[in-house]
């Protein structure tokens, strides 16, 4: 009897690069070239708050998105920008991914002028310094990540399979706490913190009425609870009567 042989197939990642990531990622990797050629390109296209507020310079908040500090840095966001980037635009299109990206990444860069104006001594540093990366934007892809496939596992540190939603609560929670004590390290977690923001304030406007939709439910619940209070209803038992409580 013959036997059929079928090679086993395998695959990492979510499949493919679509022609729009690839585009994002040549754009990102063309610019780390030139900024390790000519490091003084950061300077005038790196996001820079006190260029952007007293020079205007009003392209950094887009510019920066494609400049990267390191090897390492670009690898990490451009590995996660396919990895969650690519499912993401199969579910939306490509038209609302590349507008979600822009919208993540610029907002990202509004939060740090946003911070760098703050009365605090880490935004006196801030102020002066200068941000590079899609950090920002790539952060917003893993909120809108966990909120769509919430239980999907993510690797942490390549190891530990963490659910989406859970991952992003970890690093929103470390990008915090770290944006407050952690002011030496070089790493822009103010940025990193606005694209979990941004991210979610976006998203919810299209699915509840954004963040005044949000507003308005918390204040009707609230309007209920109280009047719930007032009457002292209850649902079954002896307490449901209405003539128990009026105050």
């Amino acid at each position: 009897m013959p036997h059929y042989f079928q090679r086993a197939s395998y695959r990492f990642g979510p499949g493919n690069l679509s022609s729009t990531i690839k585009t994002l990622i040549w754009a990102n990797v063309t610019a780390f070239i030139l900024t390790t050629l000519a490091p003084s390109l950061a300077i005038f296209f790196g996001l820079s708050p006190v260029a952007v507020l007293e020079h205007l310079w009003i392209w950094q908040p887009v510019t920066y998105m494609f400049l990267h500090g390191s090897l390492f840095h670009i690898l990490f966001n451009m590995l996660a920008l396919w990895m969650f980037g690519t499912e993401l635009e199969r579910l939306w299109g490509t038209k609302f991914f590349v507008k979600y990206y822009f919208i993540t990444g610029i907002g990202a860069a509004a939060t740090t002028l946003v911070g760098a104006l703050l009365p605090f001594e880490f935004a006196s540093q801030m102020y002066y310094s200068i941000t590079i990366g899609a950090s920002g934007a790539v952060y917003g892809l893993l909120l809108a990540y966990a909120l769509y496939y919430p239980n999907r596992p993510i690797y942490m540190y390549l190891l530990f399979p963490i659910p989406a939603k859970y991952f992003v609560m970890i690093i929103g929670g470390i990008a915090f706490l770290s944006s407050i004590n952690d002011t030496q390290s070089g790493v822009a977690h103010v940025t990193h913190l606005g694209g979990l923001i941004i991210g979610y304030l976006y998203l919810n406007q299209g699915r509840s009425g954004g963040l005044s939709g949000e507003l308005k439910y918390h204040y009707l619940k609230w309007k209920i609870d109280r009047m719930k209070k007032k009457f002292d209803v209850h649902q079954g038992g002896q307490g449901g009567k209405w003539d128990k409580h009026i105050h």
